[in-house]
C-alpha cells in the first residue's frame, strides 16, 4: 500500500510541475512594430518580422511596459507616439506583445539598438 501512495505522490507531483512550466509557453510572443491603433474597437496593428500585418486586441489589464515602467496601456496616448514616430519616419513603435489568442496580455517596448559610430582616425 506505502508504494502505491509514494507512486502516486510522484505521477501527481511530476504532473503538477509539467503543468507549471507549461503554462507560460501557451502565450506567443509576438515581435514587431505598431503601425495603427484603433481605439473604440481597442485593437491594435502590428507588422511582424516577417512583414505580416497581426491585429491584436488589448484588454483594460494589458500591461504597457516602456523604459520608465509598467502601467496599463492608454490607446490615446499610444495612438500619439505611433503617430508622432511615424511623423519622424519610422513605421510606427517597436514592440515585442505578449499574447494569446489575439488578446494582448503585455506589451514591451523594444528600443533599437543604435549604430555604432564610426572609428576615427
Amino acid at each position: 500500500m506505502k508504494n502505491r501512495r509514494v507512486f502516486l505522490m510522484s505521477v501527481t507531483s511530476a504532473l503538477v510541475a509539467l503543468a507549471v512550466l507549461a503554462v507560460p509557453v501557451i502565450a506567443a510572443e509576438l515581435l514587431g512594430t505598431i503601425t495603427k491603433v484603433d481605439v473604440e474597437n481597442k485593437k491594435l496593428t502590428v507588422v511582424g518580422e516577417d512583414d505580416k500585418d497581426v491585429e491584436v486586441t488589448v484588454t483594460d489589464d494589458t500591461d504597457f511596459v516602456t523604459k520608465k515602467g509598467s502601467a496599463k496601456i492608454d490607446l490615446e496616448k499610444l495612438s500619439k507616439g505611433v503617430a508622432k514616430a511615424q511623423e519622424k519616419g519610422r513605421k510606427g513603435i517597436n514592440v515585442k506583445v505578449t499574447h494569446e489568442g489575439g488578446k494582448a496580455s503585455k506589451i514591451e517596448t523594444q528600443a533599437k539598438k543604435k549604430a555604432e559610430p564610426a572609428p576615427q582616425n
